[in-house]
Order: C-alpha cells, then sequence, then structure tokens
C-alpha cells in the first residue's frame, strides 16, 4: 500500500510537468493528449456558464442585503464550473484512455468536487433570472406543477438519491459497462452524465433537504454509508491481483510506468481513500451542525422557561 501510496504522488506531481514529459513517463510511447473540443460537451458548458453569467448579474443588480452571499455563490459556482470544464475537456479527460488511473482522477473530479460546488452555489435559483418575466413565471408555474414536485421529491430524498448514487457508481464500474463506455463516444457521454446527474442529486439530497426526508440526521447517516459503498469498490481494485478491463490489460504499461494491475490498484486506492474521506468528513460537519443546532434549540427552551418565572401560576400553567 505505502508502493502505491508513493506511485499516486509520482502520478501527481508528473501531470503538472509539461505536456512532452508525457511521453516519457513510460517506455511504452504514448501520444500526447490533447483538449476534447467536441460541441456535445462545449456547448452545454457554455450555455451553462452564460446562463448562470446573465442571472446573477442581474439578480445582484436587485438584490441589496444579500449581496455577499450571491458573491460567495458567484465564487463557488465559478470553482465548480471551472473543476467539471477541466475534468470533462483538459487533456486529462483524453489521458484517461490509456490509464484508468488519470480516468479515476476525472470521475473524482465530477462527483466530489464540481458536484457539491456547484450544489453549494444553487445555480438554478440565478439561472431563472436569466430569462425575462414571462418565462421566469412559466419556468416558476412548471417547476411547482404536482408532477416536477412530486418526482424531485423522490429524487431528492437522501436515502433515494444516496441509492442512485451508488448504483451509477457500481454498474459503470462493472467491466461490460465500463468497456463500452471506453469503446464509444456516446456510452461514456452517457456514463460521465449519470456520474455528474446522480453526484448532483446526493450532494443537494445531503446539504438542502434539512427538514423534510429525515433532515441532517438522515443525511449523515447516508453519507457514512456511501463512504462504505464507494470505499468497497476501491478497496476490490486495489486487492485485485488481475486486470478488470481489457482495454486498459491490452495497452501493455500505462503512462508512468505502470502496469494494468498496477494502474487499477492506484485508480482502486484513490476512490477508496480520498473519496471515502471526502464523504465521511462531509458526515462530520453536517454532524456537528446538527449538534450545534440541537444545542441552540436546548439553550432557547431553557432561556424560555426561565424566563416565565415571573409570570403568576394560572399564566404558567396555561389557565387564565
Amino acid at each position: 500500500m505505502l508502493w502505491l501510496t508513493s506511485r499516486l504522488l509520482f502520478v501527481s506531481a508528473t501531470l503538472v510537468l509539461p505536456a512532452g514529459a508525457w511521453a516519457h513517463a513510460s517506455p511504452v510511447p504514448h501520444a500526447e493528449p490533447g483538449w476534447t473540443l467536441t460541441p456535445s460537451i462545449l456547448i452545454p458548458l457554455a450555455v451553462s456558464l452564460l446562463l448562470y453569467a446573465a442571472g446573477a448579474t442581474r439578480l445582484f443588480r436587485r438584490a441589496h442585503r444579500s449581496r455577499r452571499r450571491l458573491r460567495r455563490r458567484m465564487v463557488l459556482f465559478a470553482a465548480g464550473w471551472l473543476t467539471l470544464a477541466a475534468a470533462a475537456v483538459s487533456p486529462l479527460h483524453e489521458a484517461g484512455e490509456n490509464s484508468f488511473t488519470l480516468h479515476m482522477i476525472e470521475h473524482e473530479l465530477l462527483m466530489l468536487v464540481a458536484a457539491p460546488l456547484l450544489v453549494l452555489s444553487r445555480p438554478l435559483e440565478s439561472m431563472l433570472w436569466a430569462w425575462p418575466p414571462a418565462a421566469r413565471k412559466f419556468i416558476g408555474g412548471w417547476a411547482h406543477g404536482s408532477v416536477v414536485r412530486g418526482s424531485w421529491r423522490l429524487l431528492s430524498g437522501a436515502v433515494c438519491a444516496t441509492v442512485l448514487q451508488a448504483a451509477a457508481l457500481w454498474l459503470w464500474h462493472a467491466p461490460v459497462l465500463f468497456e463500452l463506455a471506453l469503446a464509444h463516444d456516446a456510452w461514456h457521454i452517457t456514463q460521465h452524465l449519470s456520474f455528474l446527474i446522480s453526484a448532483l442529486l446526493f450532494w443537494s439530497a445531503m446539504f438542502h433537504n434539512r427538514q423534510g426526508h429525515g433532515g441532517r440526521g438522515l443525511a449523515v447517516l447516508c453519507l457514512f454509508a456511501t463512504s462504505v459503498i464507494s470505499g468497497a469498490l476501491g478497496a476490490l481494485m486495489a486487492f485485485s491481483e488481475s486486470p478488470w478491463y481489457p482495454r486498459y490489460a491490452a495497452l501493455g504499461l500505462a503512462p508512468f510506468g505502470l502496469t494494468p494491475v498496477e494502474d487499477q490498484q492506484l485508480a482502486g486506492l484513490l476512490m477508496w481513500i480520498p473519496g471515502g474521506l471526502v464523504h465521511a468528513v462531509a458526515a462530520l460537519l453536517l454532524l456537528a451542525a446538527l449538534l450545534r443546532d440541537s444545542s441552540r434549540q436546548r439553550a432557547a427552551e431553557t432561556s424560555f422557561t426561565q424566563g416565565s418565572d415571573w409570570l403568576p401560576p394560572r399564566f404558567r400553567s396555561g389557565r387564565i
């Protein structure tokens, strides 16, 4: 395991080297990865950015007391959008075709960095303001319809969102589906959309459903459960002695001089430890917030009870 950790540090350091280092990091020649500038990826990224920028600018001009909160959300959205763009468009995306470790880094950026940052920024609220008043009214009425609200309430429930993300994670890492994604661009995009959408639903359920669906207590349990679920899959990869995916195995040595088995073990280690830590830390933060809120509520109730001692007995008992 110590050897795998040292390999992970080496890969991370090499990623920041000039592009020419890619070809010399392994005795097996690999083409230098390039940018993925396909319209199916660039157009949605550009549209989301333009809608958010237009809506946030209009909302910022109208808001006066909440500008500080809006600025914080803008920073969160920018960080999340840039992370999403880096994972989908940068050479990391193409490099993942030759290295399972780099492919895993891309998935972790989508699900553990971009998704929670975007959820915390509440982008839909700002994007709504990019539209004219008539369109905003129509969209708002549609979103508050019984079908949409019911579907959202179901999908954004903590348990349902946890199950959906776990299913996406395990099913897409099954050799048959993973090989399909590696062989066909359309399936590859579908895979990444599954990861991103399920992660957005998951983090929305964790961060924004404080009152319904069990509140923060259930969110804490789901975060710990997700840490175990993703960690188990990563551990299976890390301790496997044979490659799971024939397409990577056929490449021989991966970049950075890793054999297919070592490349897979390093990818599993990434999913297991850093991935599990993100969910565990988020669970601990939510648990701390839950305990803090509970303490404040008890203090308020105690203060109210003590403050009523000056009242006559008939008022304290509720009989007037």
